[in-house]
């Protein structure tokens, strides 16, 4: 995990006063976790508090969270109100999630809705999905399609209708495509980066205060297979 931003060289999506979007980069995390290492909010906050030139301490809410592997579209609210308004909307599922994968193995069907029920290993920190519901899992449902063929992988556009755990990580490993560099979910080497072919392009939301409808779209990473892919 070589590269995590700086507040020099924050990916900033849109900011304003209530919100700030990142394009998260492979190897940060979020939000402060056992590892000990610099999360991407306190990244942000010395970012803020430089630029507006804020005695104190910055406010700053962590609204969801990407996995450490994967790269794209990472919200932060900026006030309490925007950050109340914000839950509601993730909690409610009041928003359009795209996420952008490459796998090798090409899917059973250029196109399909995947229907599973997860499971979550606390020990591993993975997810199982099953077809049958078992005891403690949880329903997963997403839409996947083919967007385009490279020489040895497909990328696939992913709707997410739910928001469980490494679930589409989980899901696409499921039918047999594994995302490209994800050795947890049975892919069968890893990217040099240490991260997985996994990226949240956009998101379609409504402001949480001025109330108009926002669309994100987050450039994918700097990497030759995901430049194919954009074109």
């Amino acid at each position: 995990m070589k590269i995590i931003s700086t507040k020099e060289n924050l990916q900033i999506l849109h900011e304003d006063n209530h919100i700030i979007v990142i394009n998260k980069r492979v190897g940060d995390i979020v939000q402060g976790d056992k590892t000990g290492d610099k999360p991407l909010s306190d990244v942000v906050k010395e970012y803020l508090k430089d630029k507006y030139n804020k005695p104190g301490e910055v406010f700053l809410g962590v609204v969801h969270r990407l996995d450490r592997p994967t790269t794209g579209i990472v919200v932060f609210a900026r006030t309490s109100k925007a950050l109340t308004r914000l839950n509601e909307l993730f909690k409610n599922r009041e928003t359009q999630k795209t996420y952008w994968a490459v796998v090798k193995n090409k899917p059973p069907k250029n196109e399909d809705k995947l229907l599973h029920f997860l499971k979550r290993n606390e020990k591993n920190n993975t997810s199982k999905a099953h077809l049958k519901e078992v005891p403690d899992s949880k329903i997963a449902s997403l839409d996947y399609k083919i967007i385009s063929e490279l020489n040895s992988y497909f990328a696939l556009e992913i709707n997410l209708h739910t928001g469980r755990h490494h679930q589409i990580r989980a899901q696409l490993s499921a039918i047999g495509s594994p995302i490209k560099g994800d050795l947890k979910y049975g892919f069968d080497r890893s990217n040099p980066d240490g991260g997985i072919h996994l990226h949240a392009r956009k998101l379609n939301f409504t402001h949480p205060v001025s109330k108009e409808n926002l669309t994100i779209v987050a450039p994918v990473p700097d990497d030759v297979i995901w430049k194919a892919v954009e074109k």
